[in-house]
């Protein structure tokens, strides 16, 4: 399933979108700020296509303008979360190649991946975590209206080895449905 917005088209990865996730991932100020590591490889990337980002309701976040996989957005529902929430629940996952930094591109994704996930998949709260230093990622979540809710400590990512401090927020689906949230 695709889902679209005024300038983006979410669709599934697909294996021939590797060297285009590699470009992106391979940056150093994407990954290990999101906790995971820089891609090494176009070989790296397809795999990580296959093992990782062909989950369900895992997007590649697409230009319309240029029909190019420039991030990634997902729903991570109930056990499927890093968060412990139940199957009513889910979690929002997102990252942006850092030339699209800075256009709103993100919260554009997020808030479509709040619909799908209110919308579509009937979930009633939606959480966002993000580590302690990724300063775009929380204004991303202060913008489409997630508010804090906790603080975890020695969180471990995918990074072997790493521990982080996360700090979560959460959206009920009430409150999206009163509206004028996201800016």
């Amino acid at each position: 399933m695709n889902l679209e917005t005024q300038r983006l088209i979410l669709r599934p990865w697909q294996e021939s979108d590797a060297e285009a996730l590699y470009k992106y991932a391979s940056h150093p100020d994407v990954g290990p700020i999101a906790g995971w590591a820089v891609h090494t490889s176009v070989k790296n990337s397809r795999d990580i296509i296959r093992g990782i980002l062909s989950a369900p309701n895992t997007y590649a976040v697409v230009l319309k303008e240029t029909n190019e996989p420039v991030g990634s957005v997902g729903l991570m529902i109930g056990k499927a979360a890093n968060q412990d929430i139940p199957e009513t629940e889910g979690e929002i996952g997102y990252w942006l190649g850092v030339p699209y930094w800075g256009h709103g591109l993100i919260p554009e994704a997020v808030r479509e991946m709040i619909r799908h996930g209110f919308e579509d998949q009937h979930l009633e709260k939606l959480w966002c975590g993000y580590f302690d230093g990724n300063e775009k990622s929380k204004r991303v979540q202060d913008k489409c209206g997630f508010k804090y809710h906790h603080t975890t400590e020695n969180v471990p990512c995918a990074i072997p080895g790493l521990l982080r401090t996360e700090h979560v927020s959460c959206l009920l689906k009430e409150e999206w449905e009163k509206g004028n949230i996201c800016s």
